[in-house]
């Protein structure tokens, strides 16, 4: 018996071969795309808009960058951290129509933090550009590195702080560290100032830059998993005045994430799209 011919749906081919492409190089551009499937490009994101929907997709704010959705299995075997970036970017877009200054979602590694997505690119501003993905930030200069070792327990505060600490440091100066820490702590967010000794990457171009920071933590289970910032020209604003402004919108964006990793942690077969 021949087998009957059956005609293929050519927009679900298409739309297939996008999510395949997307999931083969981890990260791609809207171009790459147009260059590798040779689609004009208001196609492509009409059928990006729709993978996104879907939770099959997600697109970076840091570089508009498309990005396969963290699958069930994937999250099984990594953690919280690993799908952070997705989770945070559309909370941190949010933010950007509140807060008018950009912010960087970063998280703890050995000796530096790291940033995982920005919302910089969403501000026309000279002075708001941040990041990029995968830069190192310092625990001990930065508002960002400062409010993570803040929060975090007692026992990773001293593991890291004895990866910090130079040989040659000064008398004092861990104590004076750990008095910076114990007064971020109990405000409920970090400043960069005051300036500390220790000569931890990120040192220079805090003194440099410009700007000013502030920072708060991202709470999961009572514990740190990430922090996320605000920054600003020093010459546009007051610590008091932004802070005034802005810190309860960024504690509210803060909360509204860590809720968010929770219940995707909770429910691993949850997508993306259900945030």
């Amino acid at each position: 018996m021949l087998e009957r011919k059956v005609k293929t749906v050519r927009a679900l081919e298409r739309g297939l071969d996008v999510l395949l492409e997307v999931q083969a190089r981890r990260a791609v551009s809207l171009h790459e795309l147009h260059q590798a499937l040779n689609l004009p490009k208001a196609t492509l994101l009409r059928m990006l808009l729709t993978l996104g929907r879907k939770g099959l997709i997600w697109q970076r704010l840091a570089d508009g960058a498309y990005l396969p959705h963290l699958g069930a299995a994937a999250r099984a075997a990594g953690s919280a951290v690993e799908q952070i970036a997705e989770i945070a970017s559309p909370y941190m877009k949010a933010l950007s129509t509140k807060v008018a200054w950009p912010s960087v979602l970063s998280v703890p590694r050995l000796d530096h933090m790291e940033i995982l997505e920005t919302n910089s690119p969403l501000f026309r501003l000279d002075s708001a550009i941040l990041g990029p993905v995968g830069v190192k930030l310092s625990y001990i200069h930065t508002a960002t590195g400062r409010a993570y070792l803040a929060a975090c327990d007692e026992n990773e505060r001293d593991a890291i702080i004895a990866r910090l600490r130079p040989r040659d440091a000064s008398p004092g100066s861990e104590e004076d560290l750990r008095a910076i820490l114990k007064e971020t702590r109990e405000r409920g967010y970090a400043l960069r100032e005051p300036m500390h000794p220790w000569p931890d990457r990120s040192k220079q171009l805090v003194l440099r830059d410009g700007r000013r920071s502030m920072a708060v933590p991202i709470m999961v289970g009572g514990a740190p998993i990430a922090t996320i910032n605000l920054t600003w020209p020093a010459k546009r604003g007051t610590d008091e005045g932004v802070m005034l402004r802005h810190l309860e919108a960024l504690h509210q964006t803060a909360q509204a994430v860590g809720r968010a990793v929770a219940a995707q942690s909770a429910a691993p077969g949850k997508g993306a799209s259900g945030i």
